[in-house]
């Protein structure tokens, strides 16, 4: 497991924030695609906005954990052990994969993710895009301006490379994914955070 080297933007990445390229190889990515391309996708709909990207859920569904759990396919299950392996955790602490298709042009805004959910363990597959960081910030009221904020790390996720959030780079910060150029497709393991209902 490989730390982020210098950024274009601060000195070092947020703490808990960890890169590897070349997880997979050629061959894996090919196969990969080939199963993730036959999954049912769905949108998605998030504060009442529907994503240019499309989503398929298993294990828990990242909105409602109290969702009865969807089995994890065969490619999924394997993936996940070897990606737990990858991040120094069982497998068995991984709750749910979401598998994203990203259509040329589709973004992620700024975000940190449901608070129920622990670390994120990310695979990209297809195309590389940006990955964005900047320090995370309660939403101000209503009647106070908001002051511009700025990404402050950026990591660019290569094909066949695997990515860890965790730490202080999970729950200080938020991250966003800009306008891909081309198709790709990302595999996101999450693990419960500690204290959740069935964590």
């Amino acid at each position: 497991m490989k730390t982020p080297g210098p950024s274009l933007f601060d000195d070092e990445f947020p703490d808990g924030c960890q890169y590897e390229p070349d997880f997979l190889a050629s061959a894996e990515e090919a196969r990969l695609i080939e199963s993730v391309s036959a999954v049912e996708f769905s949108d998605f709909e998030m504060h009442g906005a529907v994503a240019r990207r499309r989503v398929a859920f298993f294990g828990l569904a990242y909105d409602r954990p109290d969702r009865p759990a969807r089995p994890f396919p065969a490619f999924l299950s394997a993936l996940r052990t070897r990606a737990a392996t990858w991040a120094g955790i069982d497998d068995d602490a991984i709750a749910m994969a979401l598998i994203n298709e990203y259509p040329p042009g589709a973004p992620i805004g700024w975000h940190r993710d449901a608070p129920q959910y622990g670390i994120v363990i990310g695979i990209s597959l297809g195309s590389a895009c940006r990955l964005r960081f900047r320090p995370y910030r309660r939403a101000s009221p209503a009647s106070v301006p908001a002051a511009p904020r700025r990404a402050t790390h950026e990591l660019t996720l290569l094909p066949r490379s695997i990515y860890l959030i965790a730490g202080p780079a999970r729950t200080a910060f938020e991250h966003s994914i800009p306008p891909v150029a081309a198709h790709r497709y990302s595999i996101t393991f999450r693990t419960l955070a500690r204290g959740s209902a069935d964590g």
